[in-house]
């Protein structure tokens, strides 16, 4: 079989020249006598830190008072067992990246609205009876 020749463009401004296949395979780090890249090292696994708890924040909305400052989600979900309506009240959580407290949007407030007596003293209370 004859040799598969390609158009080698690498050259320094004297326009492209037809080589053989193989010679431009071999280019590379043996091109320089000499000269080879480092071995490249993966990067050292960062430790994992354990997650700390979302802090929750219940401020009621016509009062503008806070019912929950600082709290877990179970105790933010006992909070909320106590309202009447999941628009009277605005759920604030957290955000450790960002040092703030971010509102949680309607469809987060739900997720925790939706909790609601399913857990907790409720549940040991109709076992009981």
């Amino acid at each position: 079989m004859g040799k598969v020749w390609v158009l080698d463009t690498e050259t320094k401004g004297t326009g492209a020249n037809m080589v053989p296949l193989d010679r431009v395979l071999h280019k590379g780090a043996g091109a320089v006598p000499g000269f080879a890249l480092p071995e490249l090292k993966p990067p050292a696994p960062k430790p994992s830190e354990p997650r700390t708890p979302r802090q929750f924040k219940v401020i009621d909305v016509l009062t503008r008072q806070v019912l929950a400052d600082g709290t877990d989600a179970r105790a933010t979900i006992d909070v909320l067992e106590r309202v009447r309506s999941i628009v009277d009240v605005t759920i604030w959580v957290w955000e450790l990246e960002g040092e703030r407290w971010r509102m949680l949007a309607l469809e987060e407030a739900r997720a925790l609205w939706d909790h609601r007596g399913r857990g907790g003293h409720d549940d040991k209370a109709a076992v009981a009876s």
